[in-house]
């Protein structure tokens, strides 16, 4: 068996994680270039975006079915959804800028609502503030009431932290 290129094994990491992708979102994550030659060789399932570009992705990914509802998620500080794309309009739809705050501590994040970043959260003294960027209808806020619930509870399953869902 021929041996693999390590960037090919890059590519496809990246894929498994976060795919489907452009190459300038490989670059993106990995900070390499001219990655273009690497990710036309592998045998990929190719795609195209809303505005018209190729998405590569494993060919055996997970795709779910286009009307598949995605549940609210909360992310940390810094996560790589986020941060793992040159166009993150697939992710962030208003164009707003990834929060990056100084320092640790792993006390806020960003959250999800089908797919979407749609807003921040915070925990501070006992209670984790979630603040929606958009009015949500009801069974997203409830949603993601849930699921904030489940975080707080996560963070500290002995005081769990009162949670507010606030309204933009």
């Amino acid at each position: 068996m021929p041996a693999v290129p390590a960037v090919d094994g890059l590519v496809l990491r990246y894929l498994a994680a976060f795919g489907p992708g452009t190459v300038a979102d490989v670059q993106a994550w990995s900070g390499l270039t001219r990655l273009r030659e690497a990710v036309e060789r592998l045998p990929l399932r190719l795609f195209r975006g809303e505005a018209g570009e190729v998405l590569y992705d494993l060919p055996d990914g997970p795709r779910p079915a286009e009307d598949t509802p995605a549940p609210p998620r909360f992310l940390p500080e810094y996560d790589n959804l986020l941060l793992s794309h040159a166009d993150r309009a697939r992710v962030i739809p208003h164009r707003r800028p990834v929060p990056l705050p100084p320092g640790n501590g792993a006390t806020g994040g960003t959250f999800l609502v089908d797919g979407r970043w749609q807003g921040t959260w915070q925990l501070r003294a006992g209670t984790l503030r979630v603040r929606p960027f958009i009015s949500l209808p009801a069974a997203d806020t409830d949603a993601l009431a849930a699921e904030a619930a489940g975080l707080a509870a996560f963070i500290d399953p002995q005081t769990p932290a009162d949670v507010v869902v606030e309204h933009p």
